[in-house]
């Protein structure tokens, strides 16, 4: 069965904004141009995986660095 709600959602609302921030400044580490009104949805979707896809790997790699500071548990 098909669910025809949305998944675009911050599962902690409250980051929505820090999420928002990390998302501009992963875009700009990495050279894709910022839409200036905010609206993402006139980029192109290799742009808009680009930012995406590393936004992933850095938060990938920032849950290794914290496990392996508390000695690998959750």
């Amino acid at each position: 069965m098909t669910n025809l709600t949305s998944k675009n959602r911050s599962l902690v609302p409250e980051a929505k904004a820090g999420l928002d921030q990390f998302k501009h400044e992963v875009a700009s580490e990495i050279g894709v141009q910022i839409p200036s009104n905010g609206y993402w949805g006139n980029m192109t979707s290799r742009d808009c995986g680009s930012v995406g896809g590393y936004m992933v790997k850095k938060m990938v790699e920032a849950y290794e660095r914290n496990l392996a500071g508390k000695g690998g548990t959750f």
